[in-house]
């Protein structure tokens, strides 16, 4: 008969994280910290809406009108966030989620970043527009607006921002060069570490950050030399960016969901630890359980007949393994 063994990893051996394991909490290490941070940003840009809905309405400035409901969707989009790491840590315990709530912030970046390439599609559709029609553009109240949401846009991406962020997006994986594999195997270490719920965040933040860089540079380009149909041409610009930035969210937010190998160097590691016992491992699975929490589970013929305990011994300490099964024959 099979001998199953389905805990932990055995490197984790401290009474906290034991009982996190029998939980399944698999939440990232700065799960509360991000979610105390992405509320710190809803804050600034709830404040920032009503101030600038509020002066418009009393100066007359419909730009700054339109940009203040426009803050008003940046809020809801960031308020999935906030409600995704909620939930997360409200069930992390709960019994009903087999592997814990660690996805559910991919779940909730695969759908901002569907948003954010919806955002990408509605500006270069107004950039079009604008190019076929420019229209009259009143400079100075354009520019006092961008620079504002510049300001703010840039507070809340320096909140957002982690060093994890930099990794694995806007990259190809069908790429053949020797570099480029290599390159993508040391993504690979970090990105099963990477919270996609902040990342999808962050990128929310950067757009309207680019786009106001990119409308300052196109209004000043139309108020001083009358090219006023650099507002458009820049604006197209930044809606391909930003939908380069959905396409990479979409892409790694959907592979984890869909529970693709996070980490195919760590997958030939655990494969090369147990068959240098003499053992053949007929099959095996490693997927991400959420930030930095990686599964695996191995079935290994071993005509020795040794136990399963022997076998989860010799993958202790790679990082990132926090649930392993074993089943022998």
């Amino acid at each position: 008969m099979p001998d199953h063994h389905d805990h932990p990893h055995p490197h984790h051996h401290t009474p906290a994280d034991d009982c996190a394991a029998r939980d399944h909490g698999f939440l990232g290490a700065g799960h509360r910290r991000n979610e105390s941070r992405t509320w710190w940003v809803i804050g600034l840009t709830v404040v920032t809406m009503v101030a600038e809905i509020w002066a418009g309405t009393v100066f007359g400035s419909m730009a700054l009108v339109a940009d203040g409901w426009h803050m008003a969707t940046h809020a809801g989009a960031l308020l999935v966030t906030a409600g995704a790491y909620a939930f997360a840590r409200r069930h992390a315990r709960d019994p009903r989620f087999s592997f814990g709530t660690g996805k559910v912030g991919d779940l909730a970046g695969f759908a901002s970043a569907v948003a954010l390439g919806f955002v990408a599609l509605m500006i270069g559709w107004e950039s079009v527009e604008r190019l076929l029609d420019p229209g009259q553009i009143r400079f100075g109240e354009a520019m006092l607006v961008a620079v504002l949401g510049l300001v703010v846009n840039l507070a809340s991406a320096a909140l957002l921002h982690d060093k994890e962020h930099g990794h694995h997006h806007g990259h190809g994986h069908h790429d053949h060069h020797d570099h480029d594999h290599g390159h993508r195997e040391d993504e690979g270490r970090h990105a099963h570490r990477r919270d996609l719920n902040l990342s999808s965040a962050y990128f929310h933040v950067l757009a309207d950050a680019l786009t106001s860089v990119l409308a300052i540079l196109g209004l000043a380009a139309g108020w001083k030399l009358g090219w006023t149909w650099m507002d458009a041409a820049v604006g197209l610009l930044g809606a391909v960016v930003i939908a380069r930035w959905s396409w990479g969210l979409t892409r790694d937010a959907g592979a984890n969901l869909l529970d693709a190998v996070p980490d195919t160097k760590l997958e030939h590691a655990i494969r090369g630890r147990l068959q240098d016992t003499g053992a053949t491992v007929t099959d095996l699975h490693l997927w991400r359980l959420g930030p930095g929490h990686l599964a695996a589970v191995a079935h290994v013929t071993d005509p020795a007949g040794r136990r399963a305990g022997f076998f989860r011994e010799r993958l202790a300490g790679l990082e990132g393994l926090s649930h392993v099964t074993v089943q022998v024959e």
